[in-house]
């Protein structure tokens, strides 16, 4: 376990899926004698303002932030990417900012994520299709009806009891091999308007190399190997669309040899060095696992500025 970091910049609390509360993430990084701590819950800033205010208390730098899940439907890969935000603490007033960032980042899960899971078996399966397996299109509404917090089983049973199609079928449709599988989070494109009308955002590219950590990593979830990321790494450079402030080195689930990669990539792309713990209960993934030194604190702190 390193210990030349004096903070920890990505953890999780209850308002996405961690087990400490906004509260308790902050004290328990005052306790570990950590000098900032970064909130950075799951496509949401809502224990944002919780943090802060208990870090004021006790004499903690909240860094605040979110990890935006941003969904990937290529050839070469089909699945979910995350790309944390570091926010001006000025910034979080805006209620405009806060409106606007809330409505696109709830485009990647719920009624947004079944919208255009709809839409992909339409246009990969519907009448009009190449391959026409429906008789009529799929309507959002008929899956919706079946159940407040829709998942695959309420899309399999509209599609035998609706439109009369075998478990095969089924599967051919809303598998993770399907054509039209569409991934959890929102498409890169669905953040460029926030932002092109918030520069000051610092845009780090999550744990680029957990995917290859070597043998069984907690911290690895399903993510791609490091060489569809070098693959990727150009979407997430354009300024168009994405861009890039910075990358996540310092990461429990990256080898050695690939954080000396992640450090090289980042030299040679001009990006920011950041780190954390990935924090989400008190044992398997815990707070104070790895963050950055001084010198990185202040470099974000710097653009942040």
């Amino acid at each position: 376990m390193r210990r030349d970091f004096i903070a920890d910049l990505h953890n999780h609390t209850t308002a996405s899926d961690g087990e400490y509360t906004p509260t308790e993430l902050v004290q328990a990084a005052s306790i570990l004698g950590l000098q900032a701590v970064g909130v950075t819950d799951h496509d949401t800033l809502n224990g944002l303002d919780e943090a802060l205010a208990v870090g004021t208390a006790v004499g903690l730098q909240v860094v605040p932030g979110v990890e935006v899940s941003l969904r990937f439907r290529r050839p070469y890969f089909v699945g979910t990417l995350h790309y944390l935000l570091y926010i001006p603490e000025r910034l979080l007033p805006d209620q405009a900012f806060r409106d606007l960032a809330t409505t696109i980042f709830s485009e990647g899960r719920g009624h947004g994520l079944v919208r255009a899971r709809v839409a992909a078996i339409n246009e990969e399966f519907g009448p009009h299709s190449a391959t026409p397996l429906l008789r009529r299109d799929v309507t959002t509404a008929e899956i919706e009806a079946l159940a407040p917090n829709v998942t695959r089983r309420h899309f399999a049973l509209a599609l035998q009891e609706n439109h009369g199609l075998d478990k095969a079928q089924v599967n051919l449709l809303i598998g993770n091999d399907s054509r039209a599988y569409v991934p959890s989070g929102i498409d890169p494109q669905q953040l460029t308007p926030l932002l092109r009308q918030y520069p000051q955002l610092v845009r780090v590219f999550a744990h680029p190399a957990a995917g290859s950590f070597p043998g069984k990593s907690l911290y690895n979830e399903v993510l791609p190997p490091i060489e569809t990321v070098a693959t990727l790494m150009p979407e997430f450079l354009d300024d168009e669309v994405l861009g890039l402030d910075g990358l996540e080195v310092h990461y429990p689930g990256h080898a050695p040899e690939h954080e000396q990669l992640m450090a090289a990539w980042a030299e040679n792309y001009g990006l920011l060095l950041t780190g954390g713990s990935d924090c989400h209960d008190r044992v398997e993934r815990p707070l104070g696992v790895t963050g950055v030194n001084q010198a990185e604190l202040d470099a974000l702190l710097a653009r942040l500025r």
